[in-house]
């Protein structure tokens, strides 16, 4: 054994030896339990960051020990490969989106594999591949024919940097998610999916999912929104046409002053031909952008559209308002405004001069204040006729009954989720497998015609999507009529794509179908792991895809991941990581100065999984500096040649000691990496049990025997972490196979067991000696034991014990008068 730490050509040996044994090639074994494992998949954006690093570090732990326990283990890779990205490279560089995107792949997995991360490299998949994205088609025109997708114009958040739509989901504070640029409205016609048949299986399953943090599982609950309300009726005076509106408060129905409809509404467009004012704010409306985020955010406006309603119980005249605050696409573009209990509309009032009516006081009759805010909380009714005096709750059911019978209103669920636009109006997607036809309208591209393939070989300029502009792509048949039609140019959204991945990995092989017997087999995903930044936008829409495919009789499972690991960003100097600040740290830099392990370990030491990481140099060396003195253990013990083999009854109490704690770290190992995924105590608690090994001196026969026995089972618990070098002490320790195919150590209970305990002694509370006296001593003995302790007798002869506490396993506390 060489005496220095050489991690290069350890982990290259390492690496090899996985290469040609297969070891982590998954297949299909009913007599192992199956664990899948799985951390979501990458953009190949070129080179890995440290989020990749700690990412998947993290899933390879997690893997590799679950390996160790005996299950069948499947954990995949892949590349999330369309998206923006790689247009504006193309743009950049002057090469094609796929040529770049095919390069930076290449480049990516040699260095996932240059981390020795356990992947079956036989499953990896591309969602650029016409082999992946035929079935993705293949599903939207099922779901198409089952009136599950549909195509209508609408109100889109538009980004003008990309010019592409963007989801409600991606538009944070106002801006695109992506690129950060201001997000405009656009009408233009969309692609939908309908999420919203799914918004209560989805809502009650995440009752399933026992297994996500509760955070994100808040998340989801609160995108989704369910509500309980009544859609109220309200005549339009001197006209035929009603309003609908929905609310959930409608003990608050006597106090609305005025109704606000989105700028786009039919009755605000009608009133707007003789008012330029409101043409103008209609207008102006249309550059705003549609998510609720933004409409919470912006000043509230509106122009009074000359209309009028009628209160479905007072038969009072109620002005009409065109207010930016309200949107078509959100129910039905029209809201009943109550500015003594709605905060929103009590600052629209207040600006218009517009009436606010208290119809709800506190149900401690304490003063209710209208002069600076809205009373917003529930309470009991006061000015409101033959409801007065009811509580907020007796009058949601009064006031809906009363609707009911005048057949002005009804009970509804709502749901806050809004169906999925999936239209991209960019070129590196998947082509959506629509045909349009002047006389058949839109029609699915056959099965046999599938896949829509993407021209590859193309120049990206900016200008818009070259596809739009190639009649070799866009102009085909109608497969109903055969007119002459046209080809959808949209894309998918990206989120398509990753939408389903997890499932095309249990059988990325079959060409003839999207999923065969192999999914139902793995799936669900027992680990799941990623950022929590996912939790509404990927982890919402790959169980709404789920639900699909189990509809399509495809898998039987309701959800696609069990548990839910949420990892923490990597910081550098107190923010995140990025090349924007200067404070990035190269990944492959860090390997090639300390080895694949040494980034390993410090990225599971540094901080538990949840929590962020801050980097820190000396702590990478400290992780470096561990493995060495590991090594060098290892390589003192060997050189004293051949191990005699373990006698535990010739073992001293120093020995049973070091052995005890050698198997206290496992327990608590195992529950740390098994059950808790905090890493880092795992790690600290290996730390701890080596200093201990470094403090004895015993070179006997028996302590060599003890000394192979804490050093095989440090290299069992670090196996997970740091694979490589655990694969070469493992075989220098003398065994034949190796490591990765090793069982996890199954704890010796009797070495758990203590003969004798130490416990500290104090006197009036301060430590004066310690005592060893059996496990089993009762606190009779214990107490004479402590009193005849010849140090104590310093401080308690010649005075009056008052009391002795025992506090077993831990303390004796002498109290003495004086």
């Amino acid at each position: 054994m060489q005496s220095e730490y050489s991690p290069k050509d350890i982990e290259i040996s390492a690496q090899k030896w996985w290469q040609d044994n297969d070891s982590f090639r998954a297949v299909e074994n009913s007599d192992k339990e199956k664990y899948y494992c799985l951390a979501m998949f990458p953009y190949p954006s070129g080179q890995l960051h440290m989020g990749h690093v700690r990412n998947y570090t993290i899933g390879d732990v997690i893997s590799r020990y679950q390996r160790m326990l005996g299950k069948n283990v499947l954990q995949p890779m892949g590349w999330d490969a369309f998206g923006l990205p790689a247009e504006n490279a193309a743009i950049k560089n002057k090469v094609a989106p796929a040529a770049w995107t095919y390069d930076n792949i290449d480049y990516m997995r040699a260095q996932l594999q240059r981390l020795g991360l356990g992947y079956d490299w036989q499953r990896e998949l591309a969602t650029c591949t016409p082999q992946y994205y035929r079935w993705e088609q293949w599903l939207f025109t099922r779901l198409f024919e089952k009136g599950l997708v549909y195509k209508k114009t609408a109100a889109v958040n538009w980004c003008p940097v990309d010019n592409t739509v963007l989801a409600n989901e991606q538009v944070i504070d106002g801006c695109c998610w992506r690129c950060d640029s201001k997000v405009e409205r656009r009408e233009i016609p969309q692609w939908f999916m309908k999420i919203t048949d799914y918004a209560e299986e989805l809502l009650n399953d995440l009752d399933q999912l026992t297994g996500w943090p509760e955070q994100v599982r808040t998340m989801q609950a609160n995108w989704i929104g369910r509500s309980e309300g009544v859609e109220i009726e309200f005549g339009i005076t001197d006209s035929d046409n009603t309003l609908s509106v929905y609310t959930t408060r409608p003990d608050t129905l006597m106090g609305v002053s005025y109704l606000a409809v989105a700028a786009e509404h039919p009755l605000a467009i009608q009133a707007a031909e003789n008012n330029e004012e409101l043409t103008a704010f209609i207008e102006e409306c249309r550059m705003m952008e549609t998510s609720e985020e933004a409409l919470e955010t912006a000043e509230k406006k509106g122009v009074a559209t000359g209309l009028t309603a009628i209160h479905p119980v007072t038969g009072e005249q109620v002005p009409v308002w065109a207010a930016n605050f309200v949107l078509m696409g959100y129910g039905t573009g029209a809201v009943m405004s109550v500015p003594a209990h709605d905060q929103r509309d009590y600052e629209f009032a207040q600006a218009y001069g517009l009436d606010v009516k208290q119809v709800i006081e506190p149900t401690d009759k304490s003063e209710c204040d209208l002069s600076s805010a809205a009373f917003t909380a529930k309470g009991r009714l006061i000015n409101s006729q033959q409801f007065d005096g009811l509580t907020s709750a007796e009058a949601f059911d009064a006031i809906a009954e009363f609707l009911a019978k005048q057949q002005k209103g009804e009970r509804q669920v709502k749901y806050r989720l809004r169906d999925w636009g999936v239209s991209r109006q960019r070129y590196w997607g998947t082509p959506i497998p629509i045909i349009n036809c002047p006389d058949c309208g839109a029609v699915p591209v056959p099965e046999q015609d599938l896949p829509v393939k993407l021209p590859e070989d193309v120049i990206v300029d900016g200008s818009g999507s070259p596809i739009k502009s190639m009649p070799e792509f866009y102009q085909c048949a109608c497969p109903k009529c055969g007119a002459d039609a046209e080809r959808e140019t949209d894309t998918f959204d990206t989120f398509f794509e990753s939408s389903w991945y997890y499932a095309r990995f249990t059988c990325p092989d079959n060409e003839e179908v999207m999923l065969d017997e192999r999914a139902n087999h793995w799936l669900s995903v027992d680990q799941y792991i990623g950022g929590i930044e996912h939790a509404v936008l990927h982890l919402l829409y790959a169980r709404f895809f789920h639900k699909l495919m189990r509809d399509e009789g495809l898998v039987t499972g309701d959800e696609p991941f069990k548990n839910l690991l949420t990892q923490g960003m990597v910081l550098k100097d107190g923010t995140k990581m990025s090349k924007s600040k200067g404070n990035t740290v190269d990944p492959q830099a860090l390997i090639d100065q300390y080895g694949a392990d040494t980034s390993r370990l410090f990225m599971m030491f540094a901080a538990p999984p949840e929590q962020s990481l801050e980097w820190s140099d000396k702590a990478v060396e400290g992780s470096n500096r561990f493995l060495k003195r590991l090594w060098r253990a290892t390589h003192d013990h060997l050189e004293q040649g051949a191990v005699a083999a373990l006698n535990v009854a010739e073992l001293s109490d120093e020995l049973q000691t070091l052995r005890r704690q050698a198997y206290q770290a496992l327990t608590k190992v195992s529950d740390d990496i098994g059950r808790r995924h905090t890493f880092n105590t795992a790690i600290a608690t290996v730390m701890e049990l080596m200093n201990a090994l470094a403090k004895l001196k015993d070179d006997s026969e028996q302590a060599r025997a003890v000394v192979q026995e804490v050093l095989e089972l440090v290299v069992l618990m670090l196996a997970p972490i740091t694979p490589h070098i655990c694969h070469e002490l493992w075989t220098l320790l003398g065994h034949d196979e190796a490591v990765v195919t090793a069982a996890w150590p199954e704890i010796d209970e009797a070495a758990m067991k203590q003969d004798k305990v130490e416990l500290m002694v104090q006197v009036n509370g301060k430590l004066r000696s310690k005592i060893a006296v059996a496990a089993d001593a009762d606190s009779k003995t214990i107490e004479a034991e402590a009193l005849a302790e010849e140090n104590v007798l310093r401080f308690t002869e010649g005075k009056e014990v008052r009391k002795v506490i025992v506090v077993p396993g831990r303390l004796v506390n002498i109290v003495v008068a004086g």
